[in-house]
């Protein structure tokens, strides 16, 4: 089995001067170590050398320091440690800095718009040195911080060709798509339940859904029907984008802030990433239509509720 391997550093600071003390806690917070405990650090092998200089000087001012290989085959050993070094709350902290930019961007003048988007593109760069293991967070946080950039030329570089639809997803017109046939998975859950309402909501009012118990082999899509959600379908995650997000951008309704708001929730309870405080109460109120409606054209009309009240709902990103 394949062993995990981290560097330790061990330490015991000297007790005076406190300015030691105090760069040595900023370097370690800099690095963005993970704590075992109080005095134990640890950074990816790779990322051992970042270790010696704090090492070096704590020694020098009369403290110990050791720098230590720590290894385990055990995977549970490895989820634990992984843990220390999670940075979800760190980019759930940086939407906050895009998302207020977001929202002042009317109000800007363009020196100062372009100004504070650097400042944000220059936090997420700081953020992604310390990401040992990124993620889907950090994927996640790229393409928002290149829609913002899209947005900040759209407000100041009018006359410059702005793509409506990035990674690669043509624009369509929803008018040539009404009346069809939908096909997805059967049972579903949060993004194609959002799926299914934002294709009713804005798409095909007259949409009928086709649920299918393997669309990706066993039970494929009927000729002519429209699939999403599922390997293969017309519209499936693209890139660091869920299903509901690439419906979105294909039909033009990514600007929509408050569809934006819905599809950062639908994001994070379908493949993880920037943390949403409404994600707990949607989670539980669609596992309960789940267990309280076993067709799934029913459960579809319930969860759109939720989604239409979310739609309405007012808020600070909205």
């Amino acid at each position: 089995m394949l062993r995990s391997m981290w560097s330790m550093l061990c330490l015991t600071l000297p007790t005076q001067p406190s300015a030691v003390r105090l760069r040595v806690w900023r370097a370690l917070k800099t690095l963005g170590c993970g704590a075992l405990r109080d005095g134990v650090y640890l950074l990816p092998e790779a990322h051992a050398e970042l270790f010696t200089p704090i090492a070096q000087e704590v020694r020098a001012h009369g403290g110990l320091a050791m720098v230590l290989e720590l290894s385990s085959a055990q995977e549970e050993v490895r989820r634990e440690v992984l843990t220390l070094f999670d940075r979800a709350p760190a980019y759930a902290q940086w939407r906050g800095l895009a998302q207020s930019l977001q929202a002042d961007l009317p109000e800007l003048e363009e020196v100062e718009a372009r100004k504070r988007w650097r400042g944000v593109a220059e936090a997420l760069q700081a953020l992604r040195r310390i990401d040992y293991y990124p993620g889907d967070a950090a994927a996640q946080a790229v393409a928002e911080l290149e829609e913002l950039r899209l947005a900040l030329d759209a407000c100041f570089s009018r006359g410059e060709p702005v793509a409506r639809a990035p990674h690669n997803i043509p624009l369509l017109d929803p008018r040539k798509y009404r009346g069809k046939r939908w096909a997805t998975r059967a049972r579903p859950w949060v993004d194609r339940l959002a799926c299914a309402w934002l294709i009713l909501r804005f798409i095909d009012p007259e949409a009928r859904f086709l649920w299918l118990a393997d669309p990706a082999a066993t039970t494929p899509a009927p000729r002519g029907a429209l699939g999403f959600d599922y390997d293969g379908a017309r519209f499936t995650h693209v890139g660091a984008r869920v299903s509901f997000e690439v419906l979105m951008a294909s039909f033009g309704l990514d600007a929509d802030a408050r569809l934006q708001a819905i599809a950062r929730v639908v994001h994070f309870l379908d493949v993880g990433g920037i943390p949403v405080p409404e994600a707990a109460g949607l989670e539980a109120v669609l596992s309960g239509l789940r267990e309280v409606h076993t067709d799934d054209d029913q459960l579809t009309l319930a969860a759109a509720a939720i989604f239409d009240a979310l739609l309405a709902a007012p808020g600070p990103s909205r």
